[in-house]
């Protein structure tokens, strides 16, 4: 799936291999199947199979709420009964708030997409089963099913609407094959400094508040030196913030010398130091 288009609707293509068929079944307002579409579109899923909407279907409400992803819409299959809109899957999931005195294997929508990304490997097409919007699946919608999905949230306020229920699976299944690192520092044009020249700062830095007296108490100066090289060692520095920060101590000292204290300490020369 690709980016949005001038005219609003989303370049979206449907992805290799086998995805997941999201199955509405008899959904009540035409804006959450057009919700349910965006989330599909935000999670790389593409089929979509209603089950007896209630207002029929299409449904020219459901497009403004599908924010572009048109094409999802267009292409959605509408089926009498949960049994034919999944008689061509290999394995069926269902969402469902709580199990109802059955014994079958349940699933977070963390390890549901797993499953399912294990289960499309293997060229197998799976659906996952989302109930109507005020009482959710049935017995009967859930006999179909092999598998239940849970989402572990807040037990005193378990409430999501139809497209919420399907982003939060979307999601799982996206990130389930995602390699963007989870932990970045954004560094733009500069660079992370290394250790010799954050060493070479802290030891101008330091020689400069040597010079001003600032660390005149000899009793206190290696924990009031230590904690500054600490402050500077736990973070990840770039060149550019250190550049920055000689200037700030070069002017520092420049200052000092107007003031009539000439003592200096080790004098600073890299080109440019004095840019910010």
């Amino acid at each position: 799936m690709t980016g949005g288009r001038k005219d609003g609707r989303a370049r979206l293509t449907r992805p290799e291999g086998a995805t997941p068929v999201v199955v509405l079944v008899r959904p009540q307002m035409a804006r959450n199947i057009g919700t349910t579409a965006r989330a599909m579109a935000n999670g790389g899923l593409y089929d979509l199979r209603i089950v007896a909407p209630r207002d029929g279907w299409p449904q020219a409400d459901a497009y403004p709420a599908a924010s572009g992803a048109d094409v999802i819409l267009d292409d959605a299959q509408v089926f009498d009964t949960v049994e034919a809109a999944v008689a061509d899957c290999h394995r069926v999931f269902a969402t469902c708030p709580r199990p109802r005195h059955i014994v079958i294997p349940v699933r977070t929508a963390r390890a549901a997409a797993e499953d399912l990304r294990e289960i499309a490997s293997r060229g197998l097409r799976s659906a996952v089963l989302f109930g109507p919007e005020r009482a959710g699946l049935e017995n009967e919608d859930m006999a179909c099913a092999d598998t239940l999905v849970r989402y572990p949230l807040n037990p005193e306020h378990m409430s999501l609407n139809l497209a919420q229920a399907v982003m939060i699976l979307a999601y799982e299944w996206w990130t389930a094959a995602e390699v963007t690192p989870p932990r970045a520092l954004m560094t733009n044009e500069t660079r992370v400094a290394t250790k010799g020249e954050l060493e070479m700062f802290l030891n101008r830095l330091v020689g400069e508040l040597d010079a001003t007296g600032f660390l005149d108490n000899l009793e206190k100066r290696p924990g009031m030196v230590r904690n500054l090289r600490h402050w500077f060692q736990r973070g990840e520095v770039t060149e550019q913030e250190l550049r920055t920060l000689h200037g700030v101590v070069t002017e520092l000292s420049r200052g000092r010398m107007r003031r009539g204290r000439p003592d200096v300490a080790a004098p600073w020369t890299e080109p440019g130091a004095d840019g910010i």
